[in-house]
């Protein structure tokens, strides 16, 4: 790191060599850099991901409404290498222009409907299928407000704390203290909401518990940033009470594993065409 404070320039000007972990894809543009068609399964849903965060919360919702017998549900998963710049490629701009997994194409109809943002992803599966999202009013209104919790609140659980402390070039400690005291407040706030109630909107499990999960139960089961002992997560009784019950549904399990491309090879399904794939094409079995 430099002695010498950092002082703005009167204007802003990209410098491409800038350094971190996504330095190469990083860009203060939007738009496609290459022309590349998305291909396209035979399931009416086509989602276009990779098993990050705000990936796996789509991923869990599709198995948890084919859990339930939704056969409208079914889906290919296509993976989507952000390391490499596919999120720039002309057809994934056409369905997002916001050039951010997870993205979602519905063929059931007869004009094909884009749905970008996995918040909106959740909320257009949950009424079209009738579950997840309560329809009394009061009940409805709790599962949208954490739900948007979650939206507004991640941001600065990953571009903040995930960022200066796993991805920075540099280690800065303002930076790093500043999200981490976030980061943990926010755990706070989850945590003393499951010492009242089974689940985050209440007493059902709905799409707020889908996208609070993979961020904040990943933390709780140091998952994410391997910054467990950093932010003493243990500390959080009723947010790993709620983590573990989480993780014990097989749906959660199972869309845990789609466009997954880390950890145990038995875990990564790049890429799901079928429910059989889960059984059949994870690493493992393709690497005999």
């Amino acid at each position: 790191m430099s002695d010498t404070p950092y002082t703005p320039p009167k204007v802003w000007t990209w410098e491409k060599g800038n350094g971190g972990a996504f330095a190469s894809i990083n860009r203060p543009i939007a738009g496609p850099t290459h022309d590349k068609e998305l291909p396209i399964g035979k399931h009416p849903l086509q989602l276009y991901s990779l098993a990050t965060p705000n990936g796996v919360k789509v991923t869990i919702m599709l198995e948890e409404l084919l859990a339930l017998g939704h056969r409208g549900a079914e889906y290919d998963a296509w993976l989507i290498k952000i390391n490499e710049g596919d999120q720039f490629g002309s057809g994934f701009v056409a369905v997002n222009p916001n050039s951010k997994i997870p993205a979602l194409m519905d063929q059931s109809g007869p004009t094909p409907i884009r749905v970008f943002e996995s918040g909106a992803i959740l909320v257009y599966l949950a009424e079209k299928f009738g579950s997840f999202l309560p329809t009394e009013t009061a009940a409805r209104a709790e599962t949208l407000s954490w739900l948007f919790w979650q939206m507004g609140s991640a941001p600065f659980l990953g571009g903040g704390f995930g960022h200066f402390y796993s991805y920075a070039p540099e280690k800065i400690k303002y930076a790093i203290d500043r999200y981490a005291m976030e980061t943990k407040r926010q755990l706070d706030v989850l945590d003393r909401r499951l010492a009242e109630v089974e689940y985050v909107a209440g007493s059902e499990y709905t799409i707020a518990d889908m996208a609070i999960w993979p961020w904040y139960g990943g933390m709780a089961k140091g998952w994410n940033y391997g910054a467990g002992e950093f932010l003493s997560v243990h500390e959080y009784k009723n947010v790993i009470r709620w983590a573990d019950q989480i993780l014990a549904r097989p749906a959660v399990v199972r869309g845990r594993m789609v466009n997954r491309v880390s950890g145990d090879l038995s875990g990564q399904l790049h890429e799901r065409h079928d429910a059989s794939d889960f059984e059949t094409k994870t690493q493992d079995k393709l690497a005999k």
